[in-house]
């Protein structure tokens, strides 16, 4: 199961003791934070989760694999996420407590 944005902002709503209101405020605030740094070409980095880098992908050759075609990738941005120690040893401990 997936983390949606509204169960985000319902657990913030029971967890903060914010009205739901102001919880779906608080949600959509940090994302709109998020995407403008994003967009501007910073990266984010949130200690003990993590750090979203923004890089620059060169344009490269690529193949269409239904026709086999050769096609031209254009350059790009994209942003990668990558996890804190913190975070990638919790995650780890959970899968050998399986």
């Amino acid at each position: 199961m997936s983390l949606t944005k509204e169960k985000l902002i319902t657990d913030i709503y029971n967890n903060v003791g914010l009205s739901k209101t102001q919880s779906r405020a608080a949600v959509e605030t940090l994302f709109e934070i998020i995407k403008q740094t994003l967009e501007s070409g910073e990266n984010i980095l949130i200690s003990g989760f993590g750090k979203f880098v923004v890089k620059d992908k060169a344009a490269r050759r690529g193949r269409n694999p239904q026709t086999t075609e050769d096609l031209r990738l254009r350059a790009r941005r994209v942003v990668v996420f990558k996890t804190s120690g913190v975070l990638r040893r919790k995650i780890n401990e959970e899968e050998e407590g399986r």
